[in-house]
């Protein structure tokens, strides 16, 4: 596509594509269409609208940056090295991308500033920033990078649970084995089925600063949407997988957003743990 609108490199295609990216978002109470569209160092193109849900509160919102950002990790994105965003990121998306390793050498263009159309790092969005590097270890796996949570199923916590669908619940076990969840040692994934038996996951993402946290239904919806899928009522079931006893519970606001954009969806969750090693492993990567 890019040899045929006669340009010499792919960076050149991302401007391009962020008018088409805007018409895929959903924001049914801002009516404010925002399209990002982001290249890996592997030369793969990914995009991010942003997603809005009526009769909710405005923080389960999904920001375009946060939609390609998640479209980029399921689809395992070793990294993302430039983003064009139709409009400047605000400052929940630029706390948001300090998740990666190396995130003050992305490099940003916002399409809407008709002076300016060079790329410029992220370090002139936000100068003093805030981050992995002020909370964690340097060995610990940032966004974009593998993550391995080593959790299991437990159904022995599930009071009589069956069953009824464990591909379902395997993929959203897999969504959270591969969970950002640093800060609090609580990763979580939620898996989603439409009425045509196709699943889509989602992972938990958190940020150092907490409120710009991806949830894993955001994140699954993420996918849902980035699939295809069509109005969320055909969505008819959903796993949430979490830990036991996790301090950071989803279960409560993974329900009341599936109430809301799927009325008939049947919804269950499925407790999780880890072999203590594992666990013991995670936690050490905090300190």
């Amino acid at each position: 596509m890019a040899k045929e609108a006669g340009l010499t490199s792919l960076v050149q295609l991302l401007p391009i594509l962020v008018a088409s990216a805007q018409k895929l978002a959903r924001p049914p109470i801002s009516n404010y269409h925002v399209g990002a569209v982001g290249l890996s160092s592997d030369g793969r193109i990914f995009l991010g609208v942003n997603l809005e849900f009526p009769n909710l509160p405005l923080h389960h919102s999904v920001h375009a940056e946060q939609f390609l950002f998640n479209n980029a990790a399921a689809n395992s994105a070793p990294d993302l090295r430039f983003l064009a965003v139709s409009s400047a990121p605000c400052g929940h998306c630029r706390q948001f991308l300090q998740e990666i390793r190396n995130s003050t050498d992305l490099q940003l263009l916002i399409t809407d500033n008709q002076n300016d159309s060079n790329f410029k790092p992220l370090s002139q969005f936000i100068p003093h920033p805030f981050g992995p590097n002020d909370l964690l270890h340097k060995d610990t796996p940032l966004l974009l990078e593998p993550h391995d949570n080593g959790l299991i199923l437990d159904f022995n916590l599930s009071n009589g649970y069956t069953r009824d669908n464990p591909n379902l619940e395997n993929s959203a076990l897999q969504a959270a084995n591969g969970s950002h969840a640093p800060y609090s040692g609580c990763p979580s994934g939620v898996a989603l089925m439409d009425c045509e038996g196709k699943i889509y996951r989602g992972s938990y993402m958190e940020s150092a600063a907490y409120n710009p946290s991806l949830g894993p239904l955001q994140a699954a919806v993420v996918a849902y949407v980035a699939g295809g899928g069509g109005g969320y009522e055909k969505i008819v079931e959903a796993v949430l997988v979490e830990k036991t006893g996790a301090k950071v519970r989803q279960e409560d606001t993974t329900r009341l957003l599936l109430r809301l954009i799927s009325p008939q969806c049947a919804f269950r969750v499925v407790h999780c743990g880890c072999p203590s090693s594992v666990c013991r492993k995670a936690s050490n990567l905090c300190e």
